[in-house]
């Protein structure tokens, strides 16, 4: 009985701050929107692809064991691309008024599990220069490497030359707006159920009752004028009635 009078209230608590609560969701979908179209700098991703393989000669036969050792080496390829060695070299090259630190934050590298590809990928607001970056930091890293590990096992694979005509990466307005809509929802709920906590008028018999612990004897119920006055209207009618039939 205790959780179905629990229930009952905790749904008469909603109906009554349901204003509230879709006031602080929309407001909140509405400042997420504001945000996500007109405040927060789009930015555009462009990559580009690593193939790390030994050259070998036609008759040359792969095995198991340099398919892993190039895979293996993948891991540490990724951390020298985006090492200071790499990144000061293509600062300097394409004349980026930023700092080596800055690159970094901007460059990824990412390889599918027993891949031999890496895929350098760079975000940038200009969708441009971040196909500039990434072609130039696959370029460096190719010609680099050579000179830092003694090896001849990476080949850059040719993309598409239109990255740059890509729609931005981030932000994402429409998933934006939902997530704001959910935590909107969940923060009016919350602050529903604080404002009916910390509610402490009597509103009702049973406030009463959990307030003093004593039962109630009796109620005065609230009576409505406007019907009231409507009664004592058609009593007056019959009553005039009952006059002229005699």
């Amino acid at each position: 009985m205790e959780e179905t009078i629990s229930l009952k209230e905790l749904f008469q608590t909603l109906k009554k701050r349901i204003a509230l609560i879709v006031s602080i969701t929309l407001i909140a979908m509405i400042i997420s929107g504001v945000v996500s179209y007109f405040l927060i700098t789009p930015e555009y991703k462009s990559s580009t692809q690593i193939l790390v393989n030994q050259a070998k000669d036609s008759e040359s036969i792969y095995s198991q064991n340099e398919v892993q050792t190039n895979i293996q080496l993948i891991n540490t390829y990724s951390v020298i691309i985006k090492s200071a060695a790499i990144l000061n070299n293509v600062r300097n090259d394409l004349k980026l008024d930023m700092s080596v630190a800055e690159l970094n934050n901007k460059i990824s590298v990412e390889s599918a599990q027993n891949s031999q590809i890496m895929t350098v990928s760079v975000a940038d607001p200009d969708p441009a220069l971040a196909l500039e970056i990434a072609n130039k930091t696959a370029e460096v890293f190719e010609k680099q490497i050579k000179k830092l590990m003694k090896v001849d096992n990476v080949n850059i694979l040719p993309l598409a030359d239109d990255q740059e005509n890509q729609s931005p990466v981030s932000p994402n307005p429409p998933l934006n707006i939902v997530i704001a809509a959910v935590v909107g929802l969940i923060v009016g709920i919350g602050l529903a159920f604080l404002l009916e906590y910390l509610d402490n008028t009597v509103k009702t018999e049973q406030d009463i009752e959990k307030l003093l612990e004593l039962p109630v004897l009796g109620a005065i119920t609230t009576i409505d004028e406007s019907k009231e006055a409507k009664l004592r209207g058609r009593q007056g009618t019959n009553r005039g009635d009952l006059v002229d039939s005699k």
